[in-house]
């Protein structure tokens, strides 16, 4: 007997399109999501970063969600430049108290509480992430990540939503997806990710 939730998903697909990678995975994993969280009950949104988008609604899509999904690739170490470029304009846009009230300090302790003044308290962030690197090269010390993990990798979009007050989940990844993908493992692993955490 299946479990029936009800809350906000906000999926947002960073991919960023290159003739090498067009985005297939990101997007079918977004699409899985949808698949699987509205089965369980849940509301789901999607931005993806091809279309245009408005920032105020933006925005409000982070208010109404209970959990935000990035299905990100990971590009040069980090995000792809559109969703830094989304990063940007909507994240900045949100200081106001949309997604934090400043950065959590005050005039009398400008040196305390930094990074604290979020406003989305209340929302649990995932990040599923898809790699041309192989897991060897991070679970192996002598290996190129020098033995350190995905979310230590990720740092700094684990702060980005830290910022704002957020919850983190257990972390996604995918492997060697483009010259020895298990896309099909991958999806069962996905599947199941979804259903231990959600």
């Amino acid at each position: 007997m299946s479990t029936t939730h009800s809350g906000n998903v906000l999926i947002i697909n960073a991919h960023q399109y290159y003739p090498f990678s067009e985005g297939k995975l990101n997007a079918a994993l977004a699409d899985k999501a949808i698949t699987l969280l509205e089965g369980k009950g849940y509301n789901t949104r999607v931005v993806t970063m091809a279309e245009e988008y408005d920032v105020d609604e933006q925005l409000a899509h982070h208010q109404w969600a209970d959990i935000v999904i990035l299905q990100t690739p990971c590009n040069w170490m980090g995000v792809p430049w559109s969703f830094k470029k989304y990063m940007d304009e909507v994240y900045t846009a949100g200081m106001g108290g949309a997604l934090c009230a400043g950065d959590g300090r005050t005039e009398d302790a400008p040196k305390e509480n930094y990074g604290t003044g979020g406003t989305l308290t209340d929302v649990k962030y995932m990040m599923s992430i898809t790699f041309n690197a192989p897991e060897e090269s991070f679970s192996v010390s002598d290996e190129f990540f020098e033995g350190k993990s995905v979310d230590d990798l990720m740092f700094p979009m684990h702060m980005n939503f830290k910022f704002f007050g957020m919850t983190p989940m257990e972390t996604f990844a995918c492997f060697d997806v483009m010259k020895n993908g298990d896309i099909e493992n991958d999806f069962k692993r996905f599947e199941a990710h979804i259903n231990r955490h959600f």
